[in-house]
């Protein structure tokens, strides 16, 4: 019994010992910050658009962009648009749109970190891009945004040189895999395995110096404070708002600021229609927020190829003829075949009532193929550029799905996605003309020299016979 009475005792003093104990609050500062890891390779992408869009805001690319990429691009004033300062317009709202995409990732990275500053990136960078609020000074001036960009640089090229050897590891694990399978010579393995031994010391060099062990506090802040700088640097060239810190306004000289006047909203069009907004509409815009602004002016008017969805293939199919004018008498009639299975119908019906009545008639008028080449050297002079630009600016977006670094500097404005589709058919018809002529011609300069040729050839023999 006094037995019993004493586990009762010792039980009941255990019991009461594990409520008194209770687990100690974590202390922050020892709270060890986890690192970005595999993440690495897609903040690297982040890094890199950024560098790219730093890139194309400054004062040398600002002033190619009014005095080159608007003005010299005849093809833009043709079939675009003969506004520039809508032109102007439509390449603020694309970089804008750029930097919003972007912001809606940084802004993923932002929640994974313990600083609770960062927590909210989304919300404070639409207040900033709407009103200049700025309550972190996010915003850095010109020299601090240039030593952020090398750093930034740096982490991206040493990002890509990992992925890179990290992929070769695995492709030399996969080949130490099979050696075993195939109970190769234990020389040939010991040999692979020291390989891999100091390719893995590579690897870990490399992740050391990347973003791979950097902890997601310092990546988040490094993307937010570059962004909220790039769009300050985006409202500055473009004249939009008067908030920029004055370390970025003495940045920028006056030959360098694209258009400080306000940027119309609408445009006409050369074929005299235009993108028409009511008063009613106009204080809507105002109303909106500056991203949705921008993404409204980059929504393409019914009247154009970007509308359509007909602007990567009036791309294609330009390029495709360009080909066949220069070297019209290397076309055959499969290949003629295929460029007329390419037209739309619409193409097609302008083709056919131009044609009418001219089938029958030969082709052998060497000046009259000779003004047509001119005229169709003229026609590819201006539609040529905006064809090429458009497939770059195409590949490029699908080129950043599997790599880090954009390559070009094209936006939609040198492009065919906002050309009037009226106008560019009218063009490609009057192209189609043009080679189907010269194609005709060619041919029957050729029929012509293989006759003359035979002929030649047949009186050489009788000639002989006779003799």
């Amino acid at each position: 019994m006094a037995f019993e009475t004493w586990l009762v005792k010792v039980k009941t003093a255990i019991s009461h010992s594990f409520d008194v104990v209770r687990p100690a609050a974590p202390n922050p500062k020892r709270i060890k910050k986890s690192n970005v890891g595999v993440i690495a390779f897609e903040i690297a992408g982040l890094m890199s658009k950024l560098l790219h869009l730093w890139q194309s805001l400054s004062e040398k690319n600002i002033v190619r962009l009014r005095n080159e990429t608007v003005s010299e691009l005849e093809g833009v004033y043709k079939i675009v648009c003969d506004d520039e300062a809508f032109l102007l317009g439509l390449a603020c709202a694309e970089l804008a749109e750029n930097l919003r995409l972007v912001a809606k990732s940084v802004s993923r990275i932002c929640t994974k970190c313990q600083d609770p500053s960062v927590w909210c990136f989304e919300r404070l960078f639409d207040e900033f891009a709407n009103s200049g609020r700025d309550p972190h000074g996010w915003v850095l001036s010109l020299k601090e945004m240039e030593a952020r960009i090398k750093k930034m640089d740096r982490y991206v090229t040493v990002t890509c040189t990992l992925y890179r050897e990290m992929e070769e590891l695995s492709v030399m694990e996969s080949g130490l895999s099979k050696s075993l399978k195939c109970k190769e010579n234990e020389s040939s393995i010991s040999e692979h395995q020291q390989k891999i031994f100091w390719q893995r010391q590579e690897v870990k060099y490399l992740k050391e110096r990347s973003i791979w062990n950097r902890s997601f506090d310092a990546v988040a802040s490094m993307l937010a404070r570059s962004t909220f700088t790039i769009l300050a640097r985006i409202k500055l060239v473009f004249g939009i708002g008067g908030s920029c810190p004055q370390s970025l306004t003495r940045s920028l000289s006056a030959s360098a600021a694209v258009h400080p006047d306000h940027i119309p909203s609408s445009c006409l069009f050369v074929s005299g229609q235009s993108m028409k907004s009511s008063r009613l509409e106009e204080k809507k815009d105002l109303a909106d927020g500056f991203f949705e602004s921008n993404s409204k002016l980059l929504k393409p008017p019914e009247t154009t190829l970007g509308a359509a969805a007909l602007a990567l293939h009036y791309a294609n199919l330009i390029i495709v003829m360009e080909k066949m004018i220069k070297s019209p008498q290397l076309v055959g009639v499969d290949a003629r075949d295929d460029l007329y299975a390419m037209l739309p119908s619409s193409i097609r019906s302008l083709l056919r009532a131009r044609l009418k009545g001219s089938a029958g008639f030969p082709a052998s008028d060497p000046v009259l193929a000779g003004e047509w080449r001119e005229a169709l050297g003229r026609i590819l002079g201006w539609l040529s550029p905006l064809a090429y630009n458009m497939i770059k600016w195409q590949s490029e977006r699908s080129f950043e799905q599997q790599n880090l670094v954009p390559r070009t500097n094209v936006l939609l404005l040198q492009t065919l996605y906002f050309a009037n589709k009226e106008k560019t058919e009218a063009a490609i018809s009057e192209l189609l003309v043009g080679l189907n002529y010269i194609w005709r011609f060619e041919r029957e300069m050729t029929a012509k020299a293989l006759f003359q040729c035979s002929t030649n050839l047949n009186g050489i023999l009788n000639v002989k016979i006779s003799s």
